[in-house]
């Protein structure tokens, strides 16, 4: 796939990801209480998951391949997504969305420059160079565009 074609999937994940909490801390609202749409959102993810993986996946990993992963990666991507997920839902109604999702999306470029840099998680190594500070000087520039009153 091309650099363009996945360019327009980012685009369009990030679009999913803004409707979905959108939708979603509208479910907090009406249930009262943010983490019971969390179990909403990620029981009724499991089913959409379980149905795509059932409809493309060609092949299984073995048990050898399964003994190889540590531990922590079984559940701290799940951790971490429930957080982050219900934090979303929880401020969402607060802040309105356009500050939410900007200020999240700002937490993930800042973290993810930081950590690109020093190669965590086991990620390839992006160093931080003076166009990538730069961007992240513009887009904290845009943020506090978005979220003057």
């Amino acid at each position: 796939m091309n650099q363009i074609s996945l360019s327009v999937l980012a685009i369009l994940g990030g679009i999913f990801l803004a409707a979905q909490g959108g939708l979603n801390s509208n479910l907090g609202i009406l249930l009262k209480n943010p983490l019971l749409a969390s179990v909403v959102a990620f029981f009724s993810s499991t089913v959409f998951a379980t149905a795509f993986v059932l409809l493309s996946v060609k092949s299984s990993p073995n048990l050898a391949d399964l003994k190889q992963i540590p531990i922590y990666l079984w559940f701290t991507g799940g951790l971490f997504s429930v957080l982050g997920i219900s934090l979303y839902y929880y401020t969402i109604p607060k802040l309105g969305i356009s500050t939410m999702i900007s200020l999240g999306l700002f937490g993930q470029i800042a973290f993810s420059i930081i950590a690109g840099h020093f190669g965590w998680l086991n990620l390839p190594m992006e160093p931080i160079t003076f166009k990538r500070g730069l961007g992240l000087i513009i887009m904290m520039s845009g943020i506090i565009l978005i979220n003057i009153k």
